[in-house]
């Protein structure tokens, strides 16, 4: 390299730093991460953010909104141009049209940017001016941020949690037939890694789909681009006694540190190291509904994901030169619209406790955290019904299938720790209780000009996620 390509090299450098200072200082841009586990609502919940945000009709408790600091709010094209955009209009249409149905889920990244005019309020604020703020929307699957618990785990660590657990999970059984039929030490065949990661994204497929949340290698079940290739060939397998060069172990230890290198590490440095806000959507009832277990692998899994962020607040020059920590983690349960208004306390209580015994367990400090029940498009509407002579606070809505129901899910605990107490303990199933859950479509809407779509504590959420910057 000559002294020119030097020179021209820390020009640009300079230049860019120079960029993120202005933009930094002059039009703030806020980053805002939106993750979740298992049919959590991702899409759901980020089109109808915007939407609201955009007509803020329905958002009295975003204070920014109720006091009209915001002035307006629109779309423009995304800063980074290597992304897929979030396709925000064609969600908005599936929800809304004539025929509103649910969209397709999150599948890989994308990112979308929506821009505000904000006028100060104060004594002073007319004389301060209207200042921009950008918010760039980060959408990636939930799947791939447990990945990011990898990074700090062998091969021989991975696997010694992950086939301890595998005994009372859904095709876990399966997979170790697979896997005695199997010898590690014997010389690697293509034929025998592909078989034993078959069996193994079997039985992630299967417990993803029995309500529980810890399921990596997140790439297994999207894996996109990546799909057949050796970087995904790989599954969980003790150490031999002996493991001689060239055999099935140390082939699956090999692509298991390949994946942390080529897919979770990229990942990370990339997108997540850049987030400045997160909110975690969790299907909480979901976990309740399929017992115990599900609810403690969803604890477990909280404090997974608060191990994995980099908590507390930036130094404004650290944020200048682009490194920035996240201050704020909001943990949704989502689908509170399936529960009458008088159980979302209980919900509440719930997501706060698993959020409490997550931080412990992370030993998590320096930014703050919250856990509200939400539902992002509501989709239900509440009644009383009676069963037996005796009333009970219900909600009616519309089956996939196309028929209107009352559903009465069941009374939560008041106190979160007749949930938490038998899952820790393993129990097997709730004792004298039982948790319903029906699969709603989205109700045809008719929104007045200047309504978003109709939620639950979408706009408390978003006074968290963005208030003081707002």
């Amino acid at each position: 390299m000559g002294i020119g390509d030097l020179a021209d090299g820390v020009a640009r450098g300079v230049e860019r730093l120079g960029a993120s200072v202005s933009a930094a200082l002059f039009e703030p841009v806020v980053r805002l991460g939106v993750t979740g586990l298992s049919r959590a609502g991702k899409t759901v919940f980020i089109t109808s953010l915007v939407a609201n945000l955009m007509d803020r009709g329905r958002m009295p408790g975003l204070v920014a909104a109720s006091n009209g600091s915001i002035r307006a709010a629109w779309l423009q094209p995304q800063p980074d141009d290597t992304v897929p955009r979030f396709d925000y209009e064609q969600h908005l249409a599936a929800l809304t049209g004539p025929a509103p149905h649910w969209p397709l889920g999150t599948k890989a990244i994308s990112e979308l940017r929506l821009s505000f005019l904000i006028q100060p309020t104060g004594m002073f604020g007319a004389l301060r001016g209207a200042r921009k703020l950008h918010l760039d929307i980060v959408d990636y699957p939930g799947e791939w941020l447990l990945d990011i618990a990898l990074l700090d785990q062998s091969f021989d660590h991975w696997s010694q949690a992950t086939l301890a657990r595998l005994p009372d999970r859904p095709a876990g059984p399966e997979y170790l037939a697979a896997l005695a039929a199997a010898d590690p030490a014997a010389p690697f065949t293509e034929a025998a890694a592909q078989a034993l990661a078959a069996a193994y994204t079997a039985h992630l497929v299967a417990t993803r789909d029995a309500g529980y949340s810890d399921c990596a290698p997140g790439r297994f079940l999207l894996p996109g681009e990546l799909a057949g290739s050796p970087v995904l060939t790989f599954a969980p397998m003790p150490r031999p006694a002996d493991a001689p060069r060239g055999c099935l172990w140390r082939e699956m230890a090999r692509r298991f540190a390949a994946y942390k290198a080529r897919v979770v590490r990229p990942f990370f440095r990339d997108h997540f190291a850049r987030i400045d806000r997160q909110v975690v959507l969790l299907d909480a009832l979901g976990a309740i509904h399929a017992g115990p277990q599900a609810v403690e692998d969803m604890r477990r899994a909280m404090a997974e994901i608060l191990a994995a962020f980099r908590p507390g607040r930036s130094r404004r020059l650290a944020r200048l030169i682009g490194f920035r920590r996240i201050d704020r983690i909001l943990f949704a349960a989502t689908k509170a619209d399936h529960l009458h208004h008088s159980q979302h306390p209980q919900l509440t209580a719930i997501m706060q406790a698993m959020l409490r015994e997550a931080r412990d367990r992370a030993d998590f400090a320096g930014a703050r955290t919250e856990a509200l029940a939400i539902a992002a498009l509501r989709t239900t509407t509440e009644e009383t019904i009676s069963h037996h002579g005796s009333p009970l606070d219900a909600v009616r809505g519309t089956l996939q299938d196309g028929r209107q129901v009352a559903l009465y899910a069941g009374d939560l605990p008041d106190d979160p720790a007749q949930l938490l107490n038998p899952a820790r303990q393993g129990a097997a199933k709730w004792l004298d209780a039982a948790f319903s859950l029906m699969q709603f479509r989205p109700a045809t809407q008719r929104l007045k000009p200047g309504d978003g779509p109709p939620h639950i504590r979408l706009d408390r959420a978003a006074e968290f996620l963005l208030g003081d910057k707002l």
